[in-house]
C-alpha cells in the first residue's frame, strides 16, 4: 500500500470519527427536541462519509471494484434529510414545545386547526 494512501485513508477515518462523536454528544447535550435533531443529521451525516470515504479508499487499493460504499454514502446523503423533515413535521403537528433559545420559532406558522383535532 502507498503511503500517502495510507495517510489519506487515517485523515478521512480520524476526521469521520470526530464528525459522528460530536454528532452523538450534540444529540445527548442539546436541551430540546428542535435542538437535537441538529447532531443526527448534520455532523453524523458528514462523519459517515468520511469514514465511508476512507473505506472506499482503502478497498480501491486491493485491486477489487466494490460499490457498497458508494451505495451506503448515497443512502445516507438521501435519506437523512427526509428522515429530519418527517422528524420535525411530526414535532410540529404534535405542537412539541421548544426552550426560549431556540432560534427561528418565530418564522413558523402556527398550526391549522383541523377537524379531528377539535374538542367537540
Amino acid at each position: 500500500m502507498q503511503h500517502w494512501m495510507e495517510w489519506a485513508i487515517a485523515f478521512f477515518l480520524l476526521l469521520g470519527g470526530s464528525f459522528v462523536l460530536i454528532g452523538s454528544i450534540g444529540l445527548t447535550r442539546m436541551p430540546d427536541f428542535f435542538m437535537r435533531l441538529h447532531g443526527p443529521t448534520k455532523a453524523t451525516t458528514l462523519g459517515m462519509g468520511g469514514i465511508l470515504l476512507g473505506s472506499i479508499f482503502f478497498f480501491s487499493l486491493t485491486g477489487e471494484v466494490s460499490v457498497h460504499e458508494l451505495l451506503i454514502t448515497i443512502f445516507l446523503l438521501i435519506t437523512a434529510p427526509i428522515s429530519a423533515h418527517m422528524l420535525i413535521k411530526a414535532a410540529l403537528h404534535h405542537k412539541l414545545t421548544a426552550i426560549s433559545r431556540t432560534r427561528g420559532l418565530d418564522k413558523i406558522p402556527p398550526a391549522q386547526v383541523k377537524a379531528h383535532d377539535r374538542n367537540v
